[in-house]
């Protein structure tokens, strides 16, 4: 183990933490237990290297953006479709239905990975395939982080695809509202007729909705009883891929 890259990562540790108190070389070395020298020329390795300033005014050290852009360039790879497998595999084992993992695109979802349910009746799709983002429920999850007016821009493109497609914007509106407060969606056959689905939202390290996770599959199914049983096992999974995204924020609906 190398012993002067841990102390200089525990003296830029301590510093991130503390940061917006005024930390001086002598309140830094006993927040580190270093000795002063030890923590002066860790601190004087840290400023060359671009990670920390001191104020020649009050003496105190803080952060540099570097670290931040460190940590943006590390989130900004953290990609859903690489991440999700894992989570995917989970909740299609849970529920033995089709597992989608779908983006945003304009007013469509774009499905960019899935499991295949093993049982006999299943809902079709195909990776790369779309479907209107407002009768599907991944789509409907996604649309519930937008801007208030995302919506509206598309008010014109919004069309009946089966007699439960809703289609009134402000019942959307009001719809995704709900879906932001108890935290996923439902599809109750608004996109095929008799194919249904639950979704939660996927956060990335910025606290961006950046992905949907869902399953669907035939409402014979999927009925009303099935669909909140699982509805915590769906939350529970976009949760858990949030997690691994580097999201650290405490939204995730209300408790189901």
């Amino acid at each position: 183990m190398d012993k002067t890259l841990l102390k200089g990562l525990t003296v830029l540790e301590t510093i991130s933490r503390l940061d917006g108190e005024v930390l001086t070389l002598d309140q830094i070395a006993a927040e580190v237990g270093l000795t002063r020298s030890n923590t002066h020329r860790t601190l004087q390795t840290l400023t060359h290297a671009g990670y920390v300033r001191r104020d020649p005014d009050t003496g105190a050290y803080r952060c540099t953006l570097k670290m931040f852009e460190l940590g943006a360039r590390q989130l900004a790879g953290m990609d859903a479709r690489r991440l999700a497998p894992p989570f995917m595999r989970d909740l299609a084992r849970e529920t033995r239905e089709t597992v989608h993992l779908s983006v945003l695109d304009g007013l469509d979802v774009v499905y960019v990975d899935k499991i295949d349910s093993a049982q006999p009746l299943l809902a079709y799709s195909t990776v790369g395939g779309r479907a209107p983002a407002y009768a599907v429920a991944t789509g409907k999850a996604l649309l519930a982080f937008q801007a208030p007016d995302y919506i509206e821009h598309y008010g014109n493109s919004v069309r009946k695809h089966t007699e439960n497609t809703h289609i009134s914007i402000p019942a959307l509106k009001h719809e995704l509202a709900d879906i932001a407060r108890i935290g996923y969606a439902i599809n109750r056959g608004e996109w095929r007729q008799g194919i249904g689905g639950i979704a939660a939202p996927v956060f990335n390290g910025l606290d961006k909705v950046v992905a949907a996770l869902g399953i669907s599959g035939p409402l014979e199914r999927l009925t009303n009883q099935k669909m909140a049983q699982f509805a915590p096992l769906v939350q529970q999974a976009a949760r858990d891929l949030s997690a691994h995204m580097g999201y650290r924020g405490g939204y995730f609906g209300i408790a189901t």
